[in-house]
């Protein structure tokens, strides 16, 4: 069960070298951003990274990813250094997996994929979370059954290793699809039970955060609600949903945190999450949070409105929400230390930002610094006047002092 620790319990750190492909679709310069995702994410699992390798290929090689001459070059740092995996910037065909682990032995091998669904599962509290995340984990294990079922059952501990199968190495892919199934059938149920908490909700007007992972939604949840949600310098420190009723400007309303979305997000997290994106799908209003502060925010603006239009929730009125603020450098500034920011760093890049084409472009924004509590109350006026508009398309003959949609649940006014 997915309940186990993925992270190894010995005292030495896994260790791991990264792999990348520079191509006709990836240039030089987005290739080694991603990479630098991928250590991150190799961290979020508790894994150092010693060494990154790229080449440049048109089309992956259908064999191995590489070529021959790259992964010869691999092997022999890999023979010298003490690396227990090899992990590779993108989805591995289940032939590239078995080519792969013949040619690097006792070395473990995954892909960005199995990595997310691997911090998905050591991240997972609710129920509800863990068998989306095991459902996900079989869908993408059953066309790789025959070679990592023995793979699994070398039992090393660490990423990669543990998860759907550890129990069951003599397991055929009949069980495992009855497995599938059976998940399926459980989080139908857990499905239902969350449509009828969602129709409960209805009386109150839904607003959810979504954005690119790591980008502050915790902690401007947090913020607004006066709550402990858990927030983390990690990718994807909350993978559950939560959600707070807030109060503002006399208006009760919902606000949910939701998954961070990423690059390459394996379809299988996607598909088994559809329950959990449904508070997004079903939401009256989106607080889309962008960190500004990344060098590639505009890219990651574009894969969240890509998720959205995929999970059929691109239309809704949405709010734009650039944050932390106080670690935004204009590019003429680049070089500074940006998490030295003073008071007057933080008016002149609002100023910029207020007149610049990120204003222009969508009909609300605000820019913040949720962990500075800057601009906060612009924020909130922004919101209030689309929450009071949906409210009273509702609500039309609303008077605050008569309703009891307070009582709904512990108020949280902002």
């Amino acid at each position: 069960m997915l309940n186990t620790p993925l992270i190894s319990t010995h005292k030495e750190q896994e260790t791991a070298i990264l792999v990348g492909l520079i191509t006709q679709k990836q240039n030089a310069e987005k290739t080694r951003e991603y990479l630098e995702e991928l250590a991150f994410l190799a961290e979020t699992s508790g894994v150092k990274t010693l060494k990154t390798f790229l080449q440049r290929l048109n089309f992956p090689d259908q064999r191995t990813f590489v070529g021959k001459g790259k992964l010869e070059e691999i092997k022999t740092w890999v023979a010298i250094n003490p690396v227990d995996t090899i992990i590779f910037d993108d989805e591995l065909t289940p032939s590239q997996v078995r080519n792969l682990e013949r040619e690097f032995e006792n070395k473990k091998v995954l892909d960005r994929s199995l990595l997310i669904l691997n911090i998905f599962s050591q991240r997972a509290r609710t129920d509800q979370a863990k068998r989306q995340v095991e459902l996900a984990q079989y869908k993408y294990l059953l066309p790789r059954l025959t070679r990592m079922w023995s793979h699994l059952s070398k039992q090393k501990g660490g990423i990669g290793m543990r998860g759907p199968g550890e129990k069951e190495l003599e397991t055929d892919k009949r069980i495992v699809q009855d497995r599938i199934a059976f998940l399926k059938e459980k989080l139908d149920k857990i499905d239902k039970q969350a449509a009828t908490r969602r129709k409960e909700r209805s009386r109150l007007v839904r607003v959810s955060l979504v954005g690119y992972t790591n980008v502050g939604k915790s902690t401007l949840m947090r913020k607004l609600t006066k709550s402990d949600v858990f927030a983390e310098n990690k990718l994807f420190a909350t993978i559950d949903s939560t959600v707070r009723k807030v109060v503002l400007g006399h208006i009760p309303f919902l606000l949910t945190d939701t998954v961070g979305f990423i690059r390459k997000l394996p379809t299988t997290l996607v598909e088994s999450f559809k329950s959990t994106l449904d508070e997004i799908r079903e939401a009256d209003i989106l607080i889309h949070v962008v960190d500004i502060s990344h060098p590639s925010f505009e890219e990651q603006i574009e894969i969240v409105n890509s998720t959205l239009g995929e999970i059929g929730a691109q239309d809704k009125p949405t709010l734009l929400v650039f944050n932390k603020l106080d670690q935004y450098q204009p590019e003429s500034e680049e070089g500074l230390d940006k998490h030295l920011a003073t008071e007057e760093d933080l008016k002149k890049n609002l100023e910029r930002l207020e007149t610049s084409y990120l204003k222009k472009n969508a009909k609300y924004v605000a820019f913040i610094s949720a962990e500075k509590n800057e601009n906060m109350d612009k924020l909130r006026e922004v919101l209030l006047d689309l929450v009071r508009e949906k409210h009273f398309g509702i609500y039309p003959n609303w008077d605050a002092t008569k309703n009891d949609l307070y009582n709904w649940q512990e108020d949280a006014s902002i």
